[in-house]
């Protein structure tokens, strides 16, 4: 979450007018993450998030986003829902932006992941990706293996200025992993984003998934990837496989990995983290003028990647070929 577009109070009034929840007390924005301009919302109702939709959102891709959050609450997982105007709508404009409000979760994300919180997201994370299996409505993956280079083409006549040799490491990984991405893997819809600030809990109970604005369908093993690069690393970034072995033996007993899966997961976390690395280091070297952001690190994504290509098979994240603990 962020804010890029600042919001008038007389403008938000006008724009809750149409809603049944009540009259503005406060906002206030809300400065993590890079993506939308995000204010937590208090009324005489309760408590709710706006989001003003920018950067990499299409408009287009909307009703999918909306439409998953519903789908998936339907079937069990708890995700915020968006809220409806009078007239039923769920999308409207404020500040020259698409806008809506959604419901408000209880809970905190974790600052410091623990295994505990590291196998309840194996168990959310797969059963949302059986969860979405009949979820009519689909979407590309944008920033999957095919949207890599041009990432790296707008960033790598400055990656030498984050570190010294970044382009080429980069350049190498990128052709390595193009002419090795798996076509014949399990797809469906994925989260593709389901870091620790996208998660909910209240204590060690999850309560919540949260901010669906880069699900898609795509490699569901994928998913699996981007949660070992965002959970299972220590802040120094060395690799935790105790918390590895918890979300993986957590996310099989919901849905096991099949052989193939398991095979190419050292494959798919590398991309995992690639992909971080490029879309950090873009908006690493673009930010905004003025913007209430705070641009992540892509260097810790070089340290992550740089474990997984030395990890040779799936025992390397502390499970055995079988799923069941190494």
């Amino acid at each position: 979450m962020a804010v890029y577009t600042d919001v008038a109070a007389e403008e938000l009034a006008a724009f809750l007018a149409s809603y049944d929840i009540g009259e503005l007390l406060s906002y206030k924005g809300i400065a993590e993450g890079v993506e939308n301009s995000n204010f937590l919302l208090h009324t005489t109702a309760g408590s709710y998030f706006l989001t003003l939709y920018e950067k990499r959102v299409a408009v287009g891709d909307l009703p999918f986003f909306l439409g998953l959050m519903g789908h998936l609450a339907a079937h069990g997982i708890v995700c915020p829902q968006p809220v409806k105007t009078r007239d039923g709508t769920t999308l409207g404009v404020l500040a020259g932006r698409p806008a809506a409000i959604i419901d408000f979760l209880e809970g905190v994300w974790p600052r410091k992941p623990n295994v505990a919180h590291c196998a309840a997201v194996g168990q959310a994370l797969a059963k949302l990706h059986l969860a979405g299996r009949d979820f009519p409505m689909t979407r590309a993956n944008a920033l999957s293996v095919k949207g890599w280079r041009p990432l790296f083409d707008q960033a790598a006549s400055r990656a030498d200025t984050v570190q010294h040799g970044l382009k080429a490491f980069l350049a190498a990984e990128l052709d390595y992993l193009e002419a090795r991405w798996p076509g014949d893997l399990p797809r469906g819809i994925i989260h593709a984003d389901l870091f620790p600030d996208n998660v909910l809990f209240v204590g060690e109970h999850l309560s919540g998934l949260i901010d669906f604005y880069f699900a898609c369908n795509d490699i569901l093993a994928y998913d699996v990837a981007i949660c070992l690069n965002a959970w299972c690393f220590e802040a120094d970034h060395s690799f935790n496989v105790t918390k590895a072995r918890a979300f993986l033996s957590a996310y099989g007993k919901e849905r096991p990995l099949s052989e193939v899966e398991q095979a190419a997961l050292p494959l798919l976390a590398r991309g995992a983290a690639l992909r971080f690395l490029l879309t950090r280091l873009v908006d690493f070297l673009n930010v905004p003028p003025g913007a209430l952001v705070k641009p992540k690190d892509p260097l810790e994504y070089v340290r992550k990647l740089r474990f997984h290509q030395s990890v040779n098979d799936i025992a390397g994240y502390g499970v055995a070929h079988s799923g069941s603990p190494a």
